[in-house]
């Protein structure tokens, strides 16, 4: 099945243009005949610094806080938190210390001879070989554009052609909007490029701002002109000029002296050399080559999967016209396949180890001033970018997000003395590559105070896929201190004597009091509780798997056990706070509470059914219709509820055209034409969430019972649609791969392939009764149970599914 985003024109704005990327290098592709442009991006362009905002000895004023919720005082007691609790200093404000990140700069190509007609335009993006290309007759001619972000090479090159006697004849700049200065030289046949060729480099360099008035990071961007084919290039008034060549390959490397907390392959100071290294190297090469390492170091990730639904495919279709014949009738099965490969491309391009992880943008930002400064928000988006890693079989593209909690340790240990006075680390809701950890700077949403619990939770996820036991040997003191602040500050909530957090909220979200009063700050509220239930759970098994800390393991145990239970409200919905509260939104585009049916598993449709129909009527109460992201969470709810045809209809409402880029967060989602997610405006954890859902759909291996194994489940929420397809390289918990066959609605075949850890046992869930055989020999059918069955699969064996007949 094609997988391609393809154009019949140039794009008229970056949410239709095409996305490449190598991890830490970005380029949008335009493609327009006669004044092209390439948005350039580098995942280390942060303004800003790294500045303590901790109020000392806030923890002083924690007391008072608690005590007025205690009495029901919740706007009395958030009044008081704006005042004393919340970060010391602007926060995540535009323009401050806290820092942005921005756009590297662009590439500008203007054609000196405007063709005459432009005939057979298409522009496409190849997911299979990560290219975005275009290609149209000039009217003397074909010209064809390419471009790559290599991996292998660490530059973006841009290929153009033409056929037409004329050649290409045009001027190349790059061009920064702020704090940049573009420099040139030229050179001819000598060791930087092949013999005969012409040569010339550009050179754009310049600080950002550390949001303090002065100076922060330094960065370069190295642009050079090769000519493999004749032709001249020379530079002139801070731009290249191109004569009468038939082919010119455009390179651009760039990096910063980024050396902030996260730890990394980072260039730091010797960014200038390294980038200069790049670019000699990489211009030595022929395009067939450059682009061949570049495709073969992508298809090693992209390969693991693949994935096919049978039916209807509108591939001749346009993707702007494809979207829009798919919101008319959703009847293109196979723009639901692309879309999924198209998150895993996008991960791919924007997480690789030793970088940055992918931000609210991933990799690729066309502004100076971000939406939310394009950081790491901890009440779900940096999550949600991650959620597709490991089931989706991109464990090592899961890497970088372990960078970022690495680096929070230490200031969030400062964190955890300033305002709780208490051990170990903490983070609230905001973070950025200089490893902010204080609450935010207003109490309304900056004093959620689980985002690091939350972050664990990718530490425990990482381990339980790939059964590294080194990794998890690395990450055990990162649980620990995570365990260990919140063991500290936890309160006794005055009716029922539970543990429960304090101050806090649940994620941006408002309750209205019985006086009428409208507030945000309280104790304990649903998705703390069930974090630190599991975080507390995760961190004692990781003692007892390493054999280490068995005192405080049991001290988890115990305090686990006396967190705040789920509860059923009044209403029969799940409740979000410890009272029944009016809520002030309801349709509010958060769904925290229901953090325990997904991404946890402490609400099953199996273990807890009641639980699990309360979180139904939570969800039918919230509405479908939301934000992109938070759309595409409900999307993984219903499948985690086995309700695959409700979740399908939500990836529909997903998929709804739209141009709309201000920031709308009521019923504004949907999909750009280049199939970015629109919050709005763009925010890629829409594409990641959706991803990971659809993966939902056809694979679960989460705990259906507290204190029991993971179960396998397939075809757990198989949409009616979806009729006949297959998936194949998909990963379970235990690190256990898995292929899919299905036809007609039923399972045909399935494998399943231990790839490592330990021998034992495997539980599987079919829809329908089945046969198993482990490398030929039958599975005795006294191993099912209850529609699971239970045998054994030992490492590097192969176990073989089919329905009985």
């Amino acid at each position: 099945m094609p997988l391609s985003i393809w154009f019949e024109k140039p794009a008229a704005s970056f949410q239709s243009s095409l996305p490449v990327g190598n991890g830490r290098l970005g380029g949008m592709l335009f493609g327009d005949p006669t004044s092209d442009k390439v948005v350039l991006n580098e995942i280390s362009m942060w303004s800003g610094k790294q500045e303590d905002q901790n109020r000392q000895d806030a923890w002083k004023n924690r007391a008072h806080i608690v005590d007025l919720l205690k009495q029901g005082k919740n706007a009395e007691a958030e009044s008081l938190m704006n005042a004393t609790f919340t970060c010391d200093g602007p926060g995540g404000q535009e323009g401050g210390p806290y820092g942005c990140y921005q756009v590297l700069g662009e590439l500008r190509l203007d054609f000196k001879d405007a063709p005459k007609t432009t005939l057979n335009y298409r522009r496409e993006l190849d997911l299979n070989q990560a290219l975005a290309q275009l290609s149209f007759e000039d009217g003397e001619g074909t010209q064809t554009r390419q471009l790559i972000a290599s991996g292998p090479d660490q530059v973006l090159v841009y290929r153009l052609t033409t056929t037409a006697k004329p050649g290409l004849n045009l001027d190349v700049r790059l061009t920064r909007a702020q704090r940049a200065v573009v420099e040139g030289a030229t050179g001819k046949g000598d060791d930087r490029a092949p013999a005969s060729s012409e040569i010339a480099d550009l050179t754009m360099s310049g600080r950002l701002s550390n949001g303090a008035g002065g100076d922060g990071l330094s960065y370069i961007s190295r642009l050079r002109v090769v000519l493999p084919h004749g032709g001249a290039v020379g530079y002139q008034n801070g731009h290249l000029t191109v004569a009468n060549a038939k082919e010119a390959l455009i390179f651009v490397a760039a990096g910063t002296d980024y050396s902030g907390p996260i730890p990394g392959n980072h260039m730091g100071q010797a960014f200038r050399e390294i980038t200069r290294h790049q670019i000699e190297n990489a211009s030595k090469k022929s395009w067939s080559r450059l682009l061949s390492a570049q495709i073969k170091d992508f298809q090693k990730r992209f390969n693991r999967v693949s994935f096919r639904l049978d039916g209807a495919s509108r591939d001749d279709l346009p993707t702007p016209k494809r979207l829009e014949a798919y919101w008319a009738k959703p009847d293109d099965t196979g723009l639901e396949a692309l879309y999924m490969q198209y998150g895993r491309y996008l991960l791919i391009s924007s997480s690789r180890e030793g970088g940055l992880p992918a931000n609210l943008q991933g990799l690729w930002a066309e502004e100076l001033q971000t939406p939310w400064n394009a950081d790491y928000h901890l009440d779900i988006n940096v999550q949600m970018n991650y959620w597709l890693a490991e089931t989706t079989n991109l464990s090592d593209c899961h890497l970088p997000l372990t960078s970022l909690i690495q680096a929070l340790v230490a200031p969030g240990e400062r964190t955890a003395k300033a305002y709780y006075n208490a051990p170990g680390w903490i983070a609230h809701v905001i973070t950025n590559p200089w490893a902010f950890t204080a609450p935010g700077e207003s109490a309304s949403w900056g004093s959620t105070c689980t985002g690091s619990g939350w972050l664990c939770e990718h530490l425990w996820e990482h381990w339980l896929f790939t059964n590294d036991k080194s990794y998890l040997k690395r990450v055990y003191p990162i649980l620990k201190g995570a365990s260990e602040c919140f063991l500290s500050m936890l309160l006794e909530e005055p009716k029922h004597g539970w543990l429960v957090t304090g101050p806090s909220n649940s994620p941006e979200n408002a309750f209205r009091l019985l006086d009428g009063k409208v507030a945000h700050t309280c104790l304990g509220p649903t998705i703390d509780e069930q974090i630190l239930r599991e975080l507390f759970e995760n961190t004692a098994s990781a003692a007892r798997e390493l054999g280490k800390d068995s005192n405080f393991a049991a001290k988890l145990d115990v305090a686990r056990g006396r967190l705040a239970p789920n509860q059923i409200g009044p209403d029969g919905r799940l409740q979000e706070w410890l009272e029944p509260y009016q809520e002030v939104e309801i349709h509010h585009r958060h769904t925290s509470h229901l953090y325990g049916l997904f991404p946890g598993d402490q609400i099953t449709r199996f273990g807890t059914p009641a639980l699990a129909e309360a979180a139904k009527k939570t969800l039918i109460t919230r509405g479908d219709e939301s934000t992109g992201w938070s759309m595409a969470w409900k999307i993984c709810f219903w499948a985690r509820l086995g309700d695959g045809d409700h979740a399908e209809a939500l990836l529909h409402r997903l998929l709804k055209p739209t141009g709309a880029t201000g920031y709308n967060m009521s019923n504004g989602g949907g999909t750009y034409p280049n199939l970015f997610d629109a919050h709005p405006p763009f925010q890629i954890d829409g594409n990641f969430g959706a991803t990971a859902g659809i993966t939902e759909l056809l694979l679960q291996s989460h705990r259906e019972r507290p204190n029991e194994p993971y179960t396998v489940s397939l075809l757990p929420a198989l949409p009616s649609k979806w009729k006949s397809g297959a998936i194949s390289g998909l990963k379970a918990r235990g690190d256990i791969q898995v292929d899919i066959n299905w036809k007609a609605g039923h399972l045909t075949q399935a494998t399943l392939q231990r790839k490592s850890g330990a021998n034992g046992p495997i539980r599987l869930r079919t829809p329908s009764p089945v046969s198993v055989t482990v490398d030929g020999t039958p599975v005795p059918t006294k191993s099912v149970t209850s529609g699971v069955i239970t045998f054994e699969l030992p490492i590097g064996a192969t176990a073989t599914v089919h329905p009985k007949t």
